[in-house]
C-alpha cells in the first residue's frame, strides 16, 4: 500500500491519466522556435554552472506514452538539464522532465509553477487534467509543472516488478504476529535493496533539498525573477524549504493541503490517524450513522477480513485487511467520494470485496491489466532520504494503543507504518523535520481546511508559524477533502485568484466557511 502521508488524492485520482514527454521532434512541432518565451532571468542561482544557467529550454509537442495520448491544447514539454549533486554543481546532470502552457493572455505575469504532491506525484502527467481548475488563472501566467528528479520521466525509480507488488499484497501492514512481523519487515528491506539497485547513485540526491534547489533553476531558466508556485499537499513542505533557501525569490506562493513542518515521522503519522479518522466520522455522521459506531463496524470488517480476505471478481485476487483499508481511505479525499465507499462497505458487509479491491487499485495505481505505476516507489526514496528518523518495532508497539486511541480503524496501519517505512533504508536520511524559516520572503499564502483526511487543518498554522512573522498568512476554510482550491468554494478561489492575479494578501486568518 502506498504510504497515506504526503499523497495527494489529484494524483491518486489521476494516476490512469498519464501523459509523457520526450526529447526531440521536427520543427514544424515547435512552437516558439524551441526557447523559453522570456529566456533565463537576470536572477542566476549562485553557484550554478554558466552552461547551466544559461541553457534554453526546447519546448516541443509532448509525446503519448503506452498509457495515454499527448495532451490536446497547446501544451508543450521540454527537459532541464540540473546537477545530480548540487554539491557538486560542475559534476554530472540529469534530466528533468517539463510541462507548460502559455499565458492566453496578453497581460502576462510570469510562469506559476505547480506541485501536486507525493512526493512522487508525475507534474507532467497531472498539469493538463488540472488546467481546467486554474482556468482563471491561466490567461496571466504560464501554467508550468515538473517531474521532480526520481519521478516518472526524471530519472524515475521502479523499485520492483508489477508481480512483485500483487505479491507483496498479501503481506499483512498490521502484523499480529512473529512470523508476520518478520514477513513485514522482510518485504520493507527488500523494497529498499530494489530501489538501490535502480536508482544507483542518484539514490542520494532527490531529496526535497535538491528540488528546491532545481526549482531556482527552473525559475531562473523560464525567465522568471522571482517564484510563483502552487504547492498542494508535499508540495507544501516543498514549498516551505523553497521559500527558506531562496527567501528574496519568492514570489507570490501558495500552500494548500499542507503538511505540519513541525512533525516528526511518529507526528505526521498521528496526525494522519485523526485527520483520516475526522474525516471518516464526517463521512459516516452524513449517512446518519453514529461515528462511534459506525467506526467499530468498520473495524470488525478489517478484523473478519485480517482473518479471511474476501473473495473477488479479479481472477485470482482476493480483498484482504490491507486492500480494504487503502480501498476505504481514497474516497475519503473527497466529498465526491463518499457514495462509493458507501456501496463498497455495503457490498463487502454481504460477502463481495471487489467494490473496495477496484478502490484500492485506484489508490495503488493499478490499472486492470495488472500495471502499477510508480509514485510509491519514487514516493519511498524521496521521504526515506529526508527523514532521518528510523523507529523501531519496540518504540512503534509501544504507541500503538495511542494510535488506536486517536483512531480505531486507521491508527494501527499508521503506527506500523512508520516502523516499516524506511526499515532497513540502504540509505541515511537527512533531517527529524524540514527547515521552512523565510526571513524576509514575500507573504505566502496558507490554505487549510478543517476537514482535510491527509494534511489535517492543524499543519496550516504551523507551516504559517514556522515560515515566521509577516510571512505565513493563513487562509482556512471550513471544508471537506484534501484541499480547499477547486473544490467548492468561491470564497477560497476567489481570495486565492485575487492573490495570484492583483498580489492581494488577505487578512490573517481569513474564514471561508
Amino acid at each position: 500500500m502506498a504510504r497515506l502521508v504526503r499523497w495527494t488524492a489529484l494524483t491518486a485520482a489521476a494516476a490512469l491519466l498519464t501523459a509523457g514527454c520526450s526529447g526531440g521532434s521536427s520543427d514544424e512541432d515547435k512552437d516558439d522556435g524551441g526557447r523559453s518565451s522570456a529566456g533565463p532571468s537576470a536572477a542566476a542561482p549562485s553557484g550554478v554552472p554558466q552552461a547551466l544557467a544559461s541553457q534554453t529550454l526546447d519546448w516541443t509537442r509532448c509525446k503519448g506514452t503506452d498509457d495515454a495520448p499527448a495532451p490536446d491544447g497547446d501544451w508543450r514539454c521540454a527537459t532541464l538539464k540540473a546537477p545530480l549533486d548540487w554539491s557538486d554543481p560542475d559534476g554530472e546532470t540529469i534530466d528533468l522532465a517539463l510541462i507548460r502552457s502559455k499565458a492566453s493572455g496578453d497581460d502576462r505575469i510570469g510562469s506559476l509553477l505547480f506541485n501536486f504532491g507525493g512526493p512522487g506525484g508525475s507534474g507532467v502527467s497531472m498539469m493538463p487534467s488540472y488546467a481546467d481548475t486554474v482556468s482563471s488563472l491561466h490567461e496571466r501566467y504560464d501554467l508550468v509543472s515538473w517531474d521532480p528528479r526520481g519521478v516518472a520521466a526524471s530519472e524515475g525509480v521502479r523499485c520492483r516488478s508489477d508481480a512483485a507488488i500483487e505479491a507483496a499484497e498479501s503481506v499483512d501492514s498490521t502484523p499480529d504476529t512473529p512470523a508476520e512481523e518478520q514477513a513485514y519487515l522482510q518485504d520493507a528491506a527488500d523494497f529498499g535493496k530494489g530501489c538501490e539497485k535502480a536508482a544507483g547513485k542518484l539514490m542520494e540526491h532527490v531529496s526535497t533539498t535538491d528540488t528546491a534547489r532545481d526549482m531556482d533553476l527552473m525559475r531562473h531558466v523560464l525567465g522568471d525573477t522571482k517564484l510563483h508556485y502552487f504547492g498542494i499537499s508535499y508540495g507544501t513542505e516543498l514549498g516551505g524549504v523553497y521559500a527558506h533557501l531562496f527567501p528574496k525569490h519568492v514570489g507570490r506562493v501558495i500552500l494548500d493541503a499542507v503538511v505540519d513542518p513541525a512533525a516528526d515521522t511518529m507526528g505526521h503519522a498521528e496526525n494522519q490517524a485523526r485527520g483520516f479518522q475526522r474525516a471518516l466520522d464526517d463521512y459516516l455522521e452524513s449517512t446518519g450513522q453514529d461515528p462511534a459506531q459506525g467506526s467499530r463496524k468498520i473495524v470488525d470488517l478489517l478484523e473478519r477480513l485480517d482473518a479471511e480476505p474476501l473473495p473477488t471478481s479479479s481472477p485470482g485476487r482476493k480483498l484482504t485487511q490491507t486492500l480494504a483499508l487503502t480501498g476505504i481511505v481514497l474516497p475519503l479525499y473527497s466529498e465526491s467520494g463518499w457514495p462509493a465507499l458507501t456501496s463498497a462497505l455495503e457490498a463487502a458487509e454481504e460477502g463481495d470485496g471487489s467494490e473496495l479491491l477496484a478502490l484500492a487499485d485506484g489508490y495503488n495505481e493499478r490499472d486492470p491489466s495488472g500495471r502499477y505505476g510508480t509514485t510509491t516507489h519514487s514516493q519511498r526514496v524521496i521521504s526515506c532520504l529526508d527523514d532521518k528518523q528510523r523507529p523501531t518495532v519496540a518504540e512503534t508497539k509501544k504507541l500503538l494503543p495511542e494510535f488506536e486511541q486517536v483512531s480505531p480503524v486507521f491508527g494501527a496501519f499508521l503506527g506500523w507504518d512508520t516502523a516499516g517505512w524506511c526499515h532497513d533504508w540502504p540509505v541515511a536520511g537527512q533531517h527529524e523535520t524540514p527547515e521552512v524559516s523565510a526571513p524576509g520572503a514575500a507573504p505566502v499564502l496558507v490554505v487549510g481546511n478543517t476537514g482535510d483526511p491527509a494534511t489535517p487543518y492543524e499543519g496550516a498554522q504551523r507551516m504559517a508559524d514556522e515560515l515566521g512573522k509577516d510571512v505565513g498568512v493563513v487562509l482556512t476554510w471550513k471544508g471537506e477533502g484534501h484541499g480547499a482550491y477547486g473544490s467548492g468554494s468561491d470564497c477560497v478561489d476567489s481570495t486565492v485568484d485575487a492573490y495570484l492575479l492583483k498580489g492581494t494578501v488577505p487578512k490573517d486568518g481569513t474564514v471561508c466557511s
